[in-house]
């Protein structure tokens, strides 16, 4: 589509990966929420017990990652964020994560409770067949199956392409079906 005369068309703000310095997410992720962006930085709650105490502790789900929604043109504003080191490129420019990945992740970290799964980090899969979890706490989050240790359990890896990392969960086989056709 061609844009009016004299006008340029809008351009769309879209998700970026941004890579911070080690356990900086979430100052970064303040500071970029400070400066008017949108910001996700997916965490997970883990009890954790000390010798003399114990706590409810947020982690990042991606260490090193969070998540900035703009348009292309605030890049360097964002880029500028002190504590964070750059963005996700690929050949050069920076890659937009599809808003599907940054919403799975969403009910993903919704989903996971200080009793639920602890999924592990590690590189996204790219064979596999893709499944939706159909009940429980991260119903409808889809994932990749990546091995099956039993016949009644399997891992799935929900992950974010741009990045190149997933996230692992072990789940009953009869909670996930196929996506798709």
């Amino acid at each position: 589509m061609e844009a009016a005369a004299g006008r340029s068309a809008p351009t769309l703000s879209e998700w970026y990966a941004c890579y911070t310095k080690g356990r900086h997410e979430k100052r970064v992720s303040r500071l970029l929420d400070d400066r008017g962006f949108e910001v996700f930085l997916p965490v997970v709650s883990r009890r954790r017990r000390w010798h003399d105490r114990e706590k409810v502790v947020e982690f990042p789900l991606f260490p090193s990652y969070v998540f900035a929604r703009c348009h292309a043109n605030d890049l360097g504003r964002v880029i500028a964020t002190p504590g964070l080191v750059g963005v996700v490129r690929f050949d050069g420019r920076p890659v937009a994560v599809p808003d599907e990945e940054i919403a799975n992740i969403k009910r993903l970290s919704a989903g996971l409770g200080s009793d639920g799964p602890e999924p592990q980090v590690g590189p996204m899969l790219s064979t596999g067949q893709r499944v939706r979890i159909t009940e429980g706490p991260l119903k409808d989050v889809q994932g990749v199956v990546a091995r099956r240790p039993t016949h009644k359990r399997l891992v799935l890896v929900i992950g974010v392409t741009a990045i190149d990392q997933g996230l692992r969960v072990e789940l009953d086989r009869e909670i996930v079906e196929p996506v798709g056709g």
